[in-house]
């Protein structure tokens, strides 16, 4: 007798895909997910029976299913043993798990090989998420970025953008911008004051820019932190990255040389969130954001008038 989800003697790969759906599943969570569904259908339990057992709500159950939400191990070992899994399953759900708790990196060319920008992958992530942490050493957030600033910056990218391509991308980060004003959200930003300084243009462009961030500072859902170049440091200046929290989930992105890079594991956002933490005791918010702020524009403004 051939096994439960298992193909026959010499079936195809096709075959054998068409019999188990965890095969369909292109990343290691969405094979997960799949697997973690797969299990709880062959026991006969509902997902909201499931949820109770498990201790999560159902809704983070549903997304844990999908894919969308990368479970700690422990509470995928919960799963395992709510539903009776076999032993051989549950090495294979530590398996899945643990490549599953792996960053996500996909290169700029194969991203980009089917569409002409990244933005509505980054408003995804944005309109789901609660919290938005956004730190940036090296230039302005593209949630804070002026039209003429962020084509300029999308004009320096490698690979580069065909004209209709980075007028669509320019279009897309500037509608993003709209979720700023949402109320049920709260954006918080870290700028270096080297990213501050970064001018892909002329002192004129540079200074647009600094009046848009001391414009959108006081809106009631944003919080701008900058860090001074000459502030003693309890932290090294990593890379940039993004940090989406919702209430039951969260996710970090970065965008290193090499390409994308979304991490979902717990245990990695907890490392986003650690430095993060460390990275705000160097910066100034409130009103003494306010003054750099305004320090920097004039100094800005007298370089240009000389």
């Amino acid at each position: 007798m051939v096994p439960v989800n298992q193909p026959a003697e010499g079936a195809t790969a096709a075959a054998a895909t068409a019999v188990n759906p965890v095969a369909r599943q292109s990343h290691p969570r969405q094979q997960l997910g799949a697997e973690l569904r797969r299990l709880r259908d062959m026991a006969g339990i509902s997902g909201r029976e499931l949820a109770k057992r498990v201790g999560i709500s159902q809704s983070t159950l549903s997304r844990i299913e999908a894919g969308h939400v990368v479970p700690p191990l422990p509470q995928v070992l919960d799963w395992a043993k709510a539903v009776g899994a076999e032993q051989d399953s549950q090495h294979s759900l530590r398996a899945l798990t643990e490549a599953a708790h792996a960053p996500e990196v996909r290169d700029w060319a194969a991203s980009l090989a089917d569409r002409a920008h990244l933005q509505d992958d980054v408003r995804a992530f944005e309109e789901d998420a609660h919290v938005v942490r956004n730190f940036q050493p090296a230039l302005v957030p593209g949630l804070l970025q002026t039209a003429d600033y962020a084509r300029r910056v999308f004009a320096t990218f490698d690979p580069p953008y065909t004209p209709d391509a980075l007028a669509a991308a320019l279009a897309a980060r500037l509608d993003r911008q709209r979720v700023l004003y949402d109320p049920a959200k709260r954006f918080e930003f870290l700028i270096t004051e080297a990213a501050l300084r970064f001018r892909p243009g002329p002192h004129r462009m540079l200074l647009a820019q600094l009046d848009r961030i001391i414009s959108i500072e006081t809106l009631d859902t944003v919080i701008i932190g900058v860090i001074p170049q000459d502030i003693e440091a309890s932290t090294t200046i990593p890379h940039g990255f993004v940090i989406y929290e919702n209430e039951d989930h969260a996710l970090a992105s970065a965008e290193p040389i090499p390409g994308s890079m979304v991490t979902r594991g717990p245990e990695l956002v907890d490392a986003h969130r650690r430095r993060w933490v460390a990275l705000t005791r160097m910066a100034v918010f409130d009103t003494d954001a306010r003054v750099f702020l305004a320090q920097l524009r004039d100094e800005i403004h007298r370089i240009a008038t000389n």
